[in-house]
């Protein structure tokens, strides 16, 4: 069971439901947000005229945005709302934000997307390693799989189609909404809790930020953080691995291609 960190205990066989996020946990495409979105908050903080150094500025900016990864991005927009008023600062709406923050980023992105439509690269190129392998696997047993992400839902089914992953999922596809309110994992997993009558120990989860592992963990249920390299490829993100921990992950993986190990661990 090579590359599987196993941080206490947990029970076996008896999931029923599966829950994964999506970016850095199936999907690479969007593989270097963060150097889109820091340096851009980065840039409209500085247009205050604050006196703060770069460096401090873009350590304090790095800290919230990846404190709140995995919840929708409208919430880090609304951050850097509150950022820019109290710099004295007259903010636009965290939407405006957010759809700023969208045209730089599949700038850097549409190549992908664009290979990956024209069969030029396959699934295989831009999803962490033995994803597809895995998800079959899972529905191979029984499980019923859920994507929740807080990447707009539209983005992620043409994303999930390009990579080969919207068949695992089916309709349980879901990510944000302009209107925030209307969405949050913690809904969807609590909606997968009740409509299921299920223990919280039949809920697995899958995810590469905080906030889908501290959800999961919430309502009882085991958490695998997939603190994934996305640029390597191989091996685990020490950065990532530590914050996960730190939301209370029960295992850690860097991808799947543990996956024999994995499932008897899990099964």
């Amino acid at each position: 069971m090579n590359d599987i960190e196993i941080l206490r205990e947990i029970p076996r066989g008896r999931f029923r439901f599966v829950v994964f996020d999506f970016d850095g946990t199936l999907s690479l495409i969007r593989e270097g947000w963060p150097h889109v979105m820091i340096p851009m908050m980065v840039e409209i903080l500085r247009e205050t005229g604050t006196s703060e150094d770069a460096a401090v500025l873009t350590a304090h900016v790095e800290d919230f945005v990846m404190r709140l990864n995995g919840r929708q991005t409208i919430y880090q927009m609304m951050h850097l709302a509150d950022e820019v008023k109290q710099r004295g600062g007259t903010p636009l709406e965290p939407l405006a934000y957010k759809h700023e923050y969208h045209a730089r980023l599949m700038r850097r992105i549409q190549g992908r997307l664009d290979t990956l439509a024209s069969g030029q690269a396959t699934p295989d190129d831009w999803t962490v390693p033995g994803s597809h392998a895995f998800l079959s696997r899972l529905q191979e047993r029984g499980l019923t799989l859920y994507l929740a992400s807080g990447t707009d839902v539209a983005f992620v089914k043409r994303e999930a189609e390009l990579l080969g992953l919207a068949k695992f999922f089916g309709e349980h596809i879901y990510g944000a909404l302009d209107d925030y309110r209307n969405f949050s994992k913690k809904m969807i997993i609590e909606r997968i809790i009740k409509e299921n009558k299920l223990h919280g120990d039949e809920l697995l989860g899958f995810g590469d930020g905080f906030v889908e592992i501290e959800e999961v963990k919430r309502v009882g249920g085991v958490a695998v953080a997939v603190a994934s390299d996305e640029v390597k490829r191989e091996g685990i993100h020490a950065w990532k691995r530590d914050r996960l921990v730190n939301a209370g992950a029960d295992v850690v993986i860097g991808d799947y291609r543990c996956i024999d190990g994995l499932m008897r661990l899990l099964f």
